[in-house]
């Protein structure tokens, strides 16, 4: 019998036992072309966020600008940073204030997308809790020492954040100052989504609410939502509510990098028909013309 041949008489033996054999062990594990890729995929953003010089970099970056321009704003008593229609008159003669976002602009809930990812699972709100109480988030690096430059100066900081009220005030009071950030006796610089005192879903009551009683100089935060109300809509809504601010970025209005979650996430899903899976509504999104 030539080579040839009974090679390839033995590689159909193999072949037929492999089919007809009864399996003595598991099968082995899916190989990682063989997984399939989840419709959000946060591995390379959370990894980014956990482990960059270059996220850090960005961080501090935007703190120290911040820095500046607070020393700007302090100098001029025409400086305000509230949109149109959240100021009040007569605010050059108020005390000052900034307003921050908390979650992915001061504190680091990095721990929380990991864990989803290592789990293999997306956001519940059962999770989110049990991360929020755990009191477990870390100060973004740079953040606290910003925020002690801010009081130094007796500008009051506000944190205007969409965890919830009343559910999760108390453990992020606790996580706030564990970390060393700036709060008050009564925690009544601290709004949550539901805050009694504006009680609406967006911020801008919330910050309106502030707005009455201080010359707010400064804000920053992650989102959209941390500047204007009215962004839970498509890509172009977006950008159209954006233009007419657009020297108020890195002066008056501070974004902080967050790659992992956001409300432009659900305006690209916009663009797409309801039923389309998600990840493919994301890819017909890239542009890829050159």
């Amino acid at each position: 019998m030539n080579l040839h041949r009974w090679c390839f008489l033995a590689l159909a033996a193999v072949s037929l036992a492999a089919c007809t054999a009864t399996p003595s062990r598991p099968s082995a594990p899916q190989t990682t072309a063989t997984i399939a890729t989840p419709a959000h995929d946060n591995l390379n953003a959370t990894i980014w966020m956990q482990s960059a010089a270059e996220y850090e970099a960005s961080v501090r970056g935007v703190y120290a600008a911040a820095r500046r321009s607070l020393d700007a704003a302090l100098a001029d008593p025409s400086w305000h940073a509230l949109p149109q229609g959240e100021f009040s008159a007569g605010f050059e003669s108020k005390p000052v204030a900034i307003i921050v976002d908390a979650d992915e602009t001061f504190i680091d809930n990095s721990a929380f997308q990991a864990r989803n990812v290592i789990d293999d699972t997306g956001y519940t709100h059962e999770r989110w809790l049990e991360w929020v109480n755990a009191r477990a988030a870390r100060a973004l690096p740079g953040a606290v020492e910003f925020a002690r430059y801010v009081d130094s100066h007796g500008v009051t900081i506000f944190y205007v954040t969409n965890r919830d009220a009343p559910e999760e005030v108390e453990a992020t009071v606790d996580n706030l100052r564990a970390l060393g950030f700036p709060v008050a006796a009564d925690a009544s610089n601290v709004m949550l989504r539901g805050d009694a005192r504006a009680p609406e879903r967006e911020k801008g009551t919330r910050r309106g609410l502030i707005g009455r009683d201080y010359r707010v100089v400064m804000m920053l935060g992650d989102n959209l939502g941390d500047f204007l109300d009215g962004i839970n809509s498509d890509v172009v809504t977006r950008q159209a509510l954006m233009a007419p601010y657009a020297d108020w970025w890195g002066v008056r209005w501070f974004m902080l990098p967050n790659p992992s979650y956001g409300s432009w996430h659900n305006a690209v899903l916009r663009s797409c028909a309801k039923d389309t899976h998600p990840r493919a509504c994301l890819r017909s999104a890239l542009r890829h013309d050159y």
